[in-house]
């Protein structure tokens, strides 16, 4: 039988008394980024940063000697070489090398669950929507499978090329995109109009593969373009949603009020497909635009986006919009409930990618499990910093909350095994609404501070009243 390699942090002696529940002691913590995250967890009261193999803390800048420290908030903090851990923030790679031999203790928490994937690639993403779809319109009728109907028409290439063709040939002068199923960033997009355009980028790619030595081509997805998006001031967005899953069984879902749209840096037209700072809204594409103004920046407040759509069609108008997206996170979680692996120690922090058509119905364009946590500026540092110290409050490894919250920071439990609904009187996007109104606040006012300070100091006196 061959040796199951150790992974260190997580086969510790039984003689190590610092572990089990965390009680008084520090939260120890690994972090495999360099960006916002490491800075909110630094500056974490009672957390400390342990060293390791694929850790920020092992990473010393150049011509640094000995351990590495950090001062954040007066806080100086020393890495230490101890492999021990309470959270652990690491990248999907190291999570799929090491996750089938770790042994986690009852109170460790992890970034990713081990099949992430079956949401976040956009060929699987699909599939598993599309089953989904088929399995309620065969159950509940048609009627209930409109609400699917969120996601263009997409194919898997190479594998579903021929479908696809026949597809094309029903719809000829329509556009489509090009996308690889496992990139980001707007690596690797096109937008075409021919089939040979395709045939050509890729000469032979779908033919059978008759030469076993041949590489296997990269999967990508081509969809249907939206031709009619939803512009504001001529310029084409979309908006991102960040989503932290706790539990896939039972589901439980909390959605952050505050997120950004982002704008393309040139206005759109249907003239110049080829033109990616017209098409594509990703930050990584955007700022290399030459006429791109740092400062600027392409990002409106989910906030402000809300405002904009209330002021110009109406608040009903404004709250379908945000209802649709609300069906859109829900339903894409639910179509990978059953498949994802589920474990009391993984948590997501997915970030949603949503695009308004010229209707104002929004559809999915795609899901991160790593959304960018690195700043474009001073209000994106503000808000990523705030998204990242909610989620550390959600997970609650200091044991302030009771575990009934429906609002934590800028957090709202939208679903819990169920639609969660909003208690009277928790209406704050000035929009008529009663007790049946579902818990979600997307672009909603957020003194995220403030709401802390107040379940906090309403935990702590329910546990007092209990313990006397």
């Amino acid at each position: 039988m061959s040796k199951i390699t150790r992974v260190p942090g997580y086969m510790q002696s039984k003689g190590n008394r610092n572990r089990g529940p965390i009680g008084d002691r520090e939260i120890r913590y690994k972090c495999s980024m360099q960006n916002t995250i490491l800075d909110v967890l630094r500056a974490r009261p009672g957390w400390q940063e342990v060293s390791g193999p694929n850790t920020a803390a092992n990473q010393q800048q150049p011509g640094q000697k000995g351990p590495a420290t950090s001062s954040t908030g007066g806080t100086t903090t020393t890495k230490t070489s101890d492999g021990d851990w309470d959270f652990y923030w690491c990248d999907r790679e190291w999570l799929h090398a090491n996750y089938d031999t770790m042994f986690l203790q009852e109170h460790q928490k992890i970034l990713h669950f081990r099949n992430h994937y079956e949401l976040t690639r956009k060929n699987l993403m699909v599939k598993n929507l599309k089953r989904l779809r088929k399995q309620t319109e065969r159950e509940m009728g048609k009627k209930e499978a409109e609400s699917f109907d969120f996601f263009p028409t997409t194919y898997e290439l190479p594998s579903e090329y021929h479908i696809f063709v026949e597809e094309f040939k029903k719809n000829p002068g329509i556009i489509w995109i090009m996308k690889p199923a496992a990139k980001s960033q707007g690596r690797g997009i096109f937008l075409f109009r021919k089939l040979k355009d395709i045939t050509d980028w890729k000469k032979g790619e779908y033919q059978p593969l008759t030469d076993p030595n041949r590489e296997v081509p990269e999967t990508y997805v081509v969809q249907r373009y939206i031709e009619n998006p939803y512009l504001i001031g001529g310029r084409k967005f979309d908006i991102r949603v960040y989503v932290l899953v706790v539990s896939y069984n039972p589901l439980k879902v909390w959605l952050y009020r505050s997120g950004f749209a982002r704008f393309s840096n040139s206005r759109f037209s249907l003239d110049s497909i080829e033109d990616a700072y017209v098409h594509l809204t990703n930050v990584a594409v955007q700022k290399t635009a030459p006429d791109y103004d740092p400062d600027k920046g392409c990002k409106w407040a989910t906030q402000q986006l809300r405002q904009y759509l209330t002021a110009k069609h109406s608040a009903d108008a404004a709250r379908k919009v945000f209802q649709g997206i609300d069906n859109i996170i829900i339903k894409s979680l639910q179509s990978v409930q059953k498949i994802i692996i589920n474990d009391k120690h993984c948590f997501e922090m997915y970030g949603y990618d949503v695009l308004l058509d010229s209707k104002l119905k929004p559809w999915l364009i795609e899901i991160n499990a790593s959304p960018s946590l690195t700043a474009s500026g001073k209000d994106d540092y503000d808000l990523k910093y705030g998204v990242l110290n909610d989620v550390l409050n959600v997970l609650d490894l200091e044991n302030r909350l009771t575990g009934k919250e429906k609002r934590v920071g800028g957090f709202d439990l939208i679903w819990d095994d169920g639609p969660v609904l909003a208690d009277d009187g928790s209406m704050e996007c000035s929009v008529n609404g009663s007790s049946t109104t579902a818990n979600s606040f997307l672009g909603c006012h957020s003194e995220r501070k403030k709401q802390l300070r107040e379940i906090y100091t309403a935990a702590q006196a329910l546990k007092k009243s209990v313990a006397s």
